[in-house]
């Protein structure tokens, strides 16, 4: 069963910040998914993801950071992690994809 999932997005003239808090497991990957890559789509600029509230991913969850990655570099911007828990930084560092993305 999965943990509750908060999404939160806030917009400036340059970018964007998505705040997270919860758990990101394949219950509710699809709802992070359409989220982020909403915010992907309507951002000006580079996407924040705060992960400061994030207490759980799964690799479905990475998943999702993949493509949204993805999408991001097709419009030639960037997405940047900010405030990650060491329990998922881990996870990025194991996978590689600490080299991906930008970890603040």
């Amino acid at each position: 069963m999965s943990g509750e999932l908060i999404l939160r997005e806030e917009y400036t003239e340059k970018d964007a910040e998505v705040f997270v808090s919860g758990e990101i497991d394949i219950y509710n990957a699809q709802q992070f998914k359409e989220k982020i890559y909403q915010v992907v789509e309507n951002s000006k600029g580079d996407v924040s993801i705060d992960c400061s509230g994030l207490s759980y991913l799964d690799s479905t969850g990475l998943g999702v950071f993949v493509g949204a990655l993805k999408k991001a570099k097709q419009n030639g911007r960037d997405i940047h992690i900010v405030n990650i828990r060491d329990n998922i930084k881990k996870l990025f560092v194991i996978t590689g994809l600490d080299k991906l993305f930008i970890i603040h």
